[in-house]
């Protein structure tokens, strides 16, 4: 099992949300983060347009989610699809329970 982590630079979370759906995932956490990354974030004008200010962190999407060995190509091939600006992580899963039935591995997801 792998888990495969994006942090989305733009909201492009629904786009790659119906895009896993289609092939037959399901199982996905969204949660909104802040952040830096190599480009600055965009200017707020304050006080009436006096003042500019350049914001430390930018709102950013982050998402996770894990599956199947077999599907780890097409996952990545659906969020480079889908996504503008963002990375993508994957790392291997070494156990997986749920807790509410007690299955362990593939099952859980």
């Amino acid at each position: 099992m792998l888990r495969i982590q994006v942090i989305l630079g733009e909201n492009d979370v629904m786009a790659i949300s119906e895009g896993l759906k289609e092939i037959g995932i399901g199982g996905l956490t969204v949660t909104k983060v802040r952040g830096r990354g190599k480009r600055p974030g965009p200017e707020i004008h304050a006080s009436k347009g006096s003042e500019i200010f350049v914001p430390q962190f930018n709102d950013k999407y982050q998402l996770e989610v894990i599956i199947s060995d077999t599907k780890e190509d097409e996952v990545i091939g659906i969020i480079k699809d889908k996504g503008r600006v963002g990375k993508i992580f994957v790392s291997q899963i070494l156990r997986a329970i749920d807790i509410a039935t007690g299955a362990e591995g593939e099952e859980t997801i």
